[in-house]
């Protein structure tokens, strides 16, 4: 099991948990002086009090909690963030209300989850011509629908 450690911000911030034992995402949850209210497709970013220094080699995911886009369609305004493993500052959610009705994050609620992931480092090489593939440069619905 991979150890993070993780700086408390601010003393009423919640450490992540899991929803259970093998849940791939540790549920972030909102650290806020007073409720913040989402207008409708509008953009708010939640602070979770939280700042983490993550393995090298490995980034923090920030992905949509799937009850809270679902039942009240918030979810993260960039869809995934990424948080590099050298960043330590606190872990903002940029939190996207796509309803057409306001929406109130409380402190203590859920808003994200964050799953660790590893990368591969890369180097990038300019070529004149690419190796050929039966595919080609077929996209957008080429091998189906």
């Amino acid at each position: 099991m991979a150890q993070v450690q993780v700086k408390k911000l601010d003393e009423r911030a919640v450490l992540p948990t899991r929803g259970s034992q093998y849940a791939a995402g540790y549920d972030l949850y909102a650290c806020l002086a007073c409720e913040a209210e989402i207008p409708p497709h509008a953009t708010v970013k939640i602070g979770t009090g939280l700042a983490f220094a993550l393995p090298e080699g490995t980034f923090g995911a920030v992905f949509a909690r799937s009850g809270l886009a679902a039942k009240e369609g918030l979810r993260p305004a960039n869809c995934v963030g990424v948080c590099d493993s050298d960043y330590r500052g606190e872990y903002i959610v940029a939190l996207h209300n796509d309803s057409d009705e306001p929406r109130t994050v409380r402190h203590g609620e859920r808003i994200a989850q964050l799953v660790l992931l590893p990368y591969l480092p890369m180097d990038f090489e300019e070529v004149d011509a690419l190796p050929e593939t039966l595919r080609g440069a077929g996209g957008f619905g080429s091998t189906g629908k």
